[in-house]
């Protein structure tokens, strides 16, 4: 009888129940929206520095491994690590940002083939001329390019030489030396790529490179890909904390307001109520049902909706930006929904409670 009530009432406010479901919906969007943008990126950043190809990764003394830093490796110690024991095949890359989490990555072609096998190209050919640049199948896309397409970056005119699948490197990659020119690094690496005689040789080579070089951050493959987390970036955490902070106080003012006011209208049936005598515990238990039906729905639908903002990302901003979906968040940002509803819901159900069968009877 309870329920059939609480499902009475919100039917008989469609317009509110819906809004109000859809603001709670809105809030574990975003939520899930948010963590699904940081891991999804942080996941894709992984997978396109290992598609290299290669079994080890060296960077410059003080540089960052998540924030591209300006180029401060000398080309010199390409030869250096191939002089080392099990290293069959160097790689050095340039990488310059080029405006938000973009950048373009500069590299020698040939020295990148023998490593990884090269670019699959889906349309084009590999560089042949100094403003010849390759990008990725989601950038064209994203950008309205094809091969013979010009390209403006870093206040020079490219010709789009070849469109080929994502998965290695950056989005967009032009010639190495061209790249150190243009921005002053000649000479310059941002990062080395090491492909050993076998893999199996990969922690001695670490441990003896560390010997030789003490400062230089040097990782196997598969801890780089251990290290892109939420966790791992400054400021990250703190801000998706911020955002569910948002989050809470969002629904905790939608929930109340619509509360609020559905105890106001209802003040007569609330006298009618206790008149043939439900008991205050009667009232509070109504309102937190209804509470709970709008919680867990709006949760269900913000889940909902996180499919519809990644086919957004992947259909307008698939070089920009990567949505993961979360599963394992589900729970959380549905919790924190449900409780920042009770929360909002508790003063109006205390009301609702605490009113005198009489005055509520002769409310108008």
């Amino acid at each position: 009888m309870t329920n059939k009530l609480v499902l009475a009432n919100l039917k008989h406010r469609p317009v509110r129940t819906l809004l109000s479901l859809l603001a709670i919906g809105v809030e574990v969007c975003m939520m899930l929206t948010l963590v699904g943008l940081s891991e999804g990126m942080l996941e894709d950043a992984a997978r396109r520095a290992t598609g290299v190809g290669a079994d080890i990764l060296i960077r410059a003394p003080g540089t960052s491994l998540i924030s591209m830093s300006s180029a401060s490796l000398s080309e010199k110690y390409l030869s250096f690590f191939l002089d080392q024991p099990h290293v069959r095949i160097a790689v050095g890359t340039v990488e310059q940002p080029t405006g938000g989490v973009s950048t373009v990555t500069g590299l020698d072609l040939a020295e990148f083939t023998a490593m990884s096998g090269g670019f699959k190209f889906i349309d084009g050919r590999p560089f042949r001329n100094p403003r010849d640049v390759i990008v990725d199948e989601y950038y064209a896309r994203q950008n309205n390019l094809t091969v013979g397409s010009t390209l403006k970056l870093l206040n020079q005119d490219w010709n789009v030489c070849g469109i080929v699948e994502p998965g290695k490197l950056a989005r967009v990659v032009v010639s190495r030396q061209v790249l150190q020119d243009l921005t002053g690094a000649t000479g310059k690496l941002s990062r080395i790529f090491l492909k050993l005689d076998d893999p199996e040789n990969t922690a001695a080579v670490i441990a003896a490179l560390k010997e030789k070089l003490p400062d230089f951050p040097i990782y196997s493959m598969a801890e780089l890909t251990s290290l892109y987390s939420v966790s791992n970036v400054p400021g990250l955490s703190a801000f998706i904390g911020v955002i569910i902070a948002l989050g809470i106080i969002v629904g905790f003012l939608v929930v109340f307001l619509s509360m609020y006011t559905a105890v106001l209208e209802r003040t007569r049936e609330v006298g009618i109520l206790k008149a043939l005598g439900a008991s205050p515990f009667y009232i509070l238990n109504i309102i937190f049902r209804e509470t709970a039906v709008l919680a867990v729905a709006g949760s269900a639908l913000g889940i909902i909706l996180t499919y519809g903002s990644r086919w957004a990302v992947m259909t307008f901003a698939p070089a920009a930006l990567t949505q993961k979906i979360v599963p394992d968040w589900w729970p959380i940002a549905g919790g924190i929904a449900i409780a920042g509803a009770v929360i909002g819901a508790f003063y109006p159900a205390w009301k609702a409670a605490g009113q005198d069968a009489i005055e509520a009877l002769s409310y108008e």
